[in-house]
């Protein structure tokens, strides 16, 4: 996208951000549940050279080519895969080690072993540890166009409002929150009681706060899996929630068409469409929908669009969407406009993508600084 083709409402959100954005980030307390999963990084083989050297499969799309090609041949596929790398993930993981980059305090209430285990405790030691059951794993295999995720689900998959009532004291759980200026949950694909649990602890352990958490931000994860009614039934307890607190849903573009196809039916063509579709139903303060291209935020009827700068050199593409999260958390904390915090968690996910790592808020501030430039 030449500069002279970036749309208007792109241009202005960006000039409302770096306007807006302050010079420095005032930290912040946040708290996040209620997952913990150790990642194992992949890339898979393409040729194999030497027992060091090999061309790694690029695409999913090769992926996907190679399975075709076995499926036509009625034979089977091997694959070969190499290991990246390991790290925490999870929603936690991913929000409270970027917000730990940039000085906030954390409280992480998951499934990281009872008691924590390795490689949670160490990687997290500035940060709040609450462990409610045992962690998860998954295979993320990363890929040029985007990344395949094998997942071993934790306990997480089998939580609602009795388990970890049983697990953590609503009183105890009430002083983690009380004070906390946003408390972050996902993902609904990986627990599925999700928004019931959610509604019945902001039921249960709101009134027992002094100062309570002024926002939840909801991420649903890849609900595709979810039937229709889970959808429409979990929509229904978010809306009851936000009676009491304002949430914001986050989702990539197509958690997004799915939450629109379940709660109003038909096959939205484009991002916005859905975007705007699942606003509309989800009786929350806000939706924001996200690509690797666009991101649209919806609130009180509004819908703005927002254009990613995108990179032919990913470093790392998974949880991206989790460093989107973090920008747009990060400009809800400045008091930015719905447009100007997305141009920073678009930025946010931009630096994240292109270095692999959690940017500082120098690099953030700095990408936004050069957001048209990079188109």
């Amino acid at each position: 996208m030449s500069d002279r083709a970036i749309p208007p409402e792109t241009r202005q959100a960006v000039r409302d951000c770096q306007r807006s954005l302050p010079a420095a980030f005032d930290e912040g307390d946040l708290a996040f549940g209620f997952d913990g999963i150790v990642d194992n990084v992949r890339v898979m083989v393409d040729t194999r050279h030497s027992p060091t050297e090999f061309d790694r499969l690029a695409t999913l799309a090769d992926l996907r080519d190679r399975l075709d090609a076995s499926i036509a041949s009625e034979s089977s596929l091997t694959v070969e895969w190499e290991m990246e790398g390991k790290r925490t993930g999870g929603h936690a993981c991913h929000l409270a080690r970027a917000f730990n980059t940039l000085g906030a305090d954390t409280t992480m209430i998951g499934t990281y072993g009872r008691p924590p285990r390795e490689p949670f405790v160490s990687e997290f030691d500035d940060s709040t540890l609450v462990s409610i059951g045992a962690p998860g794993y998954c295979d993320a295999v990363e890929f040029d166009d985007g990344k395949l995720l094998i997942t071993e689900t934790s306990e997480a998959l089998e939580l609602d409002w009795e388990m970890l009532r049983d697990r953590l004291d609503p009183g105890t759980l009430a002083d983690h929150l009380d004070g906390t200026d946003v408390f972050g949950v996902g993902y609904w694909n990986m627990t599925a009681a999700l928004p019931d649990l959610l509604a019945t602890l902001v039921a249960e352990t709101w009134p027992r706060q002094e100062s309570p958490p002024d926002h939840v931000f909801f991420d649903p994860g890849d609900i595709r899996s979810l039937p229709g009614e889970t959808l429409r039934e979990g929509a229904r307890r978010l809306e009851t929630a936000n009676e009491t607190v304002p949430i914001t849903v986050s989702a990539n573009r197509s958690e997004t068409e799915a939450l629109a196809a379940a709660l109003a039916g038909g096959d939205p063509e484009t991002l916005a469409d859905a975007a705007r579709t699942a606003g509309a139903e989800l009786g929350v303060d806000r939706l924001v929908g996200h690509s690797a291209s666009r991101a649209v935020v919806v609130s009180g009827g509004d819908a703005t669009a927002v254009e990613v700068p995108t990179t032919d050199a990913p470093a790392m593409t998974t949880s991206a969407g989790d460093h989107f999260n973090v920008g747009f958390l990060l400009g809800h904390l400045a008091g930015l406009s719905d447009p100007a915090a997305t141009v920073v968690a678009n930025a946010v996910a931009g630096s994240f993508v292109r270095t692999g790592s959690p940017p500082d808020y120098d690099d953030i501030a700095a990408f936004v600084d050069d957001y048209l430039a990079k188109f």
